[in-house]
């Protein structure tokens, strides 16, 4: 076998396999994941009641397969409400999700941790921002003790209120103060919020924990109009060795809290596996590109 000229891990997102984390289901997309070639498979935990934890570690580990979670929050348990019932509810989903992450033997913790995923009427206030930078705090210190760190995944004004560019993030991240907490790019959102797909991760730097990739609708790698060719040139130059997670969603696969809330109301795939081998393929061949240029 030829030896990859980086050092990224790969990941896929486990709604291209399923949509919740039933035993069987989570053995599915951890059967799928390894056979289509990837290194990591990325678990949301907005089903986390179904998810049989010790399972789904043994299972992960007898794959090879290393974890990541991620999670948005829900209106009535956002941490960046004034209301600060609703915020004590968001604060106990976060812990609750950092011990589960613990438990499944992963070391990162990422996504909308700051607010709920969804289109909010109004714009963020100093309370509520207030509010986001005390429960973070918190969790990261916790999180420290388990040895994981936090990701802030900057997303797109429709799905949050809090962050939706690089440059905000990096300010809650300094408000937050803690060394662990990192920043999550997604070039999905990206597309919608920065200016271009380089700036922003130049702007990032070694702050960078987490990269999803995913076309501008969500479907096919290449089927779009992204520059993906500047934005793994950008990440070879930060010299990001951090997973590189495939992120994509169809009415084909339905989970259906999230699909309702990111709005996934067509299919734009039917055959999980095929988009996991292309993005797989695609993925790997942008990195070689960019490494060896």
């Amino acid at each position: 076998m030829v030896e990859q000229p980086f050092l990224n891990p790969l990941g896929v997102h486990a709604l291209v396999w399923v949509g919740d984390t039933s035993p069987t289901s989570v053995n599915y997309a951890v059967t799928k994941t390894k056979e289509t070639g990837y290194d990591l498979l990325e678990l949301s935990l907005h089903d986390m009641t179904n998810l049989d934890v010790a399972a789904a570690r043994r299972r992960l580990a007898d794959a090879g397969l290393r974890v990541v979670c991620s999670r948005g929050l829900s209106f009535d348990a956002d941490i960046s409400s004034e209301d600060l019932a609703i915020v004590a509810r968001g604060e106990q989903m976060l812990h609750d999700s950092l011990q589960v992450t613990a438990e499944l033997g992963g070391d990162h913790l990422t996504g909308a941790l700051y607010s709920a995923l969804g289109k909010y009427p109004y714009a963020l206030n100093d309370a509520g921002r207030r509010n986001v930078v005390t429960v973070l705090g918190s969790l990261a210190r916790q999180a420290k003790n388990h040895g994981i760190t936090l990701g802030l995944e900057v997303c797109n004004r429709y799905e949050t209120n809090v962050v939706n560019t690089a440059q905000q993030a990096l300010a809650l991240a300094d408000d937050i103060g803690e060394d662990n907490v990192f920043l999550h790019l997604d070039t999905y959102h990206m597309n919608i919020e920065e200016d271009d797909l380089v700036r922003p991760v130049r702007e990032v730097g070694e702050r960078l924990g987490y990269v999803h990739i995913g076309e501008n609708h969500r479907g096919y790698l290449g089927s779009g109009h992204l520059d993906f060719t500047a934005f793994f040139h950008a990440l070879v130059d930060i010299n990001y060795t951090g997973p590189v997670t495939f992120e994509s969603f169809s009415s084909a696969v339905i989970a259906a809290e999230l699909s309702n809330n990111l709005a996934i109301w067509r299919n734009l795939w039917n055959d999980g596996e095929d988009l996991a081998r292309h993005a797989r393929s695609f993925i790997a061949n942008h990195l070689t590109a960019a490494n060896t240029s």
